[in-house]
């Protein structure tokens, strides 16, 4: 590990000095390494307790259980709550800048967003606030509590009556600043004593709080109940089908997670972090790189699933996911039954994405192959661009006996519609049954005449990097996954999230929402024996509406999108004009269930 020994710009000291007075006390920069030989073994296992300092509301040094794995650094208040996934943080550790404080035992962690202050845990060093700190500290909760409860009722307010002028110059302000500015506010001892700052604090920045409340207040964290043991025979079912598209074969709900096939191209938009940021980026060939890496991470998700398929959704079956937290919102809908066709539109300040996506299944004895067709868009308003790709090859190896493992292979292109200035050719590395390497995908940028100018290497299940090791630059990490996924269908925690439907939802909702399925919803219950009658019987209804049709020389329209010129299905940009005015209740729509 190379380190560089110099006073650290945005770190201060831990333990309350800035004053450097040897360079044994100097903060060092950790650079560590970016790529990784193929000699260096993976780093054990690290977990234990360290200090970490705490700025507001009970300031000083407090003992946290950390654990460090695979470069994820958690950390919980004690050893049994991480065990149980009630953590307090999780830190991406190849992604932050590290300085370390060698004599004072100190560790500053930059993730850009927070900085986290750590230290090797002296018994002398805990934090036991005097009666008169504890006094100040129970005199500002209280404070704060009293105006967290005015701010509720201003919060009320705002939503039944048109905004004040003050008020709008508030909600400006708050879009100006952003959310990472207004998150380190609320929690920086830098601003003026909060007596001092009540009307300025709480009309701005408690709107702000009190909407992250909201929004994390119905994001689950695990589903009702683990996925139920299967008794079904694949060979069975299968055994008849071998070189067959099995998009027409009719499965057992078994078979099945409790998402559907709209809702998994939802999940492709889980790290739209990377859209945001190419939208924010100068370099058309950066941009790209930005742009690639996204989607190659389309694929993550899906390294945990090859033991289970998503419901297949019904004409006219319909999913939206409003994301305000991931400053997205996405609408997809089920148009075309024979061939099915799932189309989605995604759109947010910073990107457009849209999709209509045809999957061809065949089953070869021992793997089953899923070709998907169809094009990929993003739009970046802020230069004009439009980029389209392909998508891969997938297959499930070991579909009859062992463990059942996925695959993505070929190539894929990306280009820009409305530029010439760069391309991107990825491709995700076939396995070779001699060769332990799997999942790797390699890539290049190049200019217009085709020379080279960025090359991205990685695993689309794991992370992807720039340049050339030892000195690339990580560009994304897949998050890590929730304790007991395996007993969970092996969802992310985006996916744990997407069918969840509570109180406030449910009445803005078009009733061919998926999470109103009830074969999927019995499911996620784990009741697979009711979710397979159910299933029956909605197929059965699907059938009694095709014949309708047929009977009466009609061809099913759907509501949301319709055919370009180019022959793909595009939004039709009605459905969050009707969700709003006038409301789905007031608006007819076919019984799917």
């Amino acid at each position: 590990v190379a380190k560089m020994t110099s006073p650290s710009p945005t770190h201060s000291d831990s333990s309350g000095s800035s004053k450097h007075d040897s360079n044994q006390d100097s903060w060092e920069i950790v650079e560590g390494l970016r790529g990784v030989p193929a000699s260096m073994q993976e780093p054990d296992r690290q977990e234990g307790l360290l200090l970490k300092r705490r700025k507001w509301p009970m300031k000083g040094w407090h003992k946290r259980y950390f654990l460090l794995e695979k470069g994820i650094l958690k950390y919980a208040k004690h050893g049994a709550d991480l065990k149980k996934g009630k953590l307090h943080g999780c830190i991406d550790v190849g992604l932050s800048v590290m300085s370390i404080k060698k004599k004072a035992m100190c560790i500053d962690l930059d993730t850009e967003d927070n900085i986290y202050h750590l230290k090797v845990i002296l018994d002398a060093q805990i934090y036991e606030p005097s009666s008169a700190e504890f006094s100040v500290i129970l005199c500002r909760l209280s404070l704060f509590l009293d105006n967290v409860h005015k701010c509720l009722n201003t919060y009320r307010c705002l939503l039944s009556f048109p905004a004040s002028d003050s008020h709008k110059r508030h909600s400006q302000q708050l879009s100006a600043t952003g959310s990472h500015s207004l998150v380190h506010q609320v929690s920086n001892e830098s601003r003026a004593s909060i007596p001092e700052s009540i009307s300025e604090f709480f009309d701005a920045q408690e709107l702000r709080l009190i909407s992250s409340v909201v929004t994390l207040a119905r994001r689950r964290s695990t589903l009702p109940s683990p996925c139920p043991t299967s008794s079904v025979s694949l060979w069975n079912i299968l055994r008849n089908n071998i070189g067959k598209d099995l998009s027409k074969v009719a499965m057992p709900v078994q078979l099945n997670e409790p998402l559907n096939t709209l809702q998994r191209l939802c999940e492709e938009l889980e790290y739209s972090e990377l859209l945001d940021t190419a939208n924010q980026t100068q370099d058309p060939y950066q941009r790209m790189v930005y742009v690639a890496t996204f989607a190659i991470s389309a694929y993550a998700s899906t390294y945990h699933r090859a033991g289970s398929k998503p419901f297949n959704p019904v004409l006219g079956e319909t999913y939206e996911c409003d994301r305000p937290d991931k400053g997205f919102r996405f609408i997809a809908e089920q148009v075309s039954h024979h061939p099915p066709v799932s189309a989605c539109h995604s759109d947010s300040r910073n990107f457009t994405f849209w999709q209509d996506v045809r999957w061809k299944n065949k089953f070869w004895g021992k793997s089953m192959e899923i070709v998907p067709m169809g094009t990929t868009h993003v739009t970046l308003p802020a230069f004009g661009d439009h980029y389209e790709w392909n998508k891969v090859t997938s297959c499930i190896h070991n579909i009859l006996s062992g463990q059942r493992w996925i695959e993505h292979y070929g190539e894929m292109a990306i280009k820009n519609v409305n530029s010439d200035a760069c391309q991107c050719k990825i491709t995700f590395v076939k396995a070779k049954s001699w060769s332990s390497t799997v999942n790797e995908i390699e890539g290049v940028v190049t200019d217009s005449n085709g020379k080279v100018v960025h090359s991205i290497f990685g695993k689309w299940n794991e992370s992807v990097f720039q340049g050339d090791p030892p000195s690339a630059t990580c560009i994304w990490r897949a998050n890590p996954m929730p304790v007991d996924q395996e007993q969970y269908y092996g969802f992310t925690q985006f996916a744990v999230e997407m069918n969840e439907l509570d109180s406030t939802l449910r009445p803005l909702l078009p009733p061919t929402d998926t999470r109103f399925r009830p074969d999927q919803r019995l499911l996620e219950e784990g009741n697979p024996e009711g979710a397979e009658e159910q299933k029956q019987r909605i197929e059965q209804l699907q059938r009694e509406r095709k014949r309708v049709l047929q009977d009466n020389s009609m061809t099913h329209q759907p509501r949301f999108f319709k055919k370009s010129k180019d022959d793909t299905w595009v939004s039709n940009n009605t459905y969050w004009e009707l969700r709003r005015d006038p409301g789905f209740s007031k608006i007819d729509f076919p019984v799917l269930w």
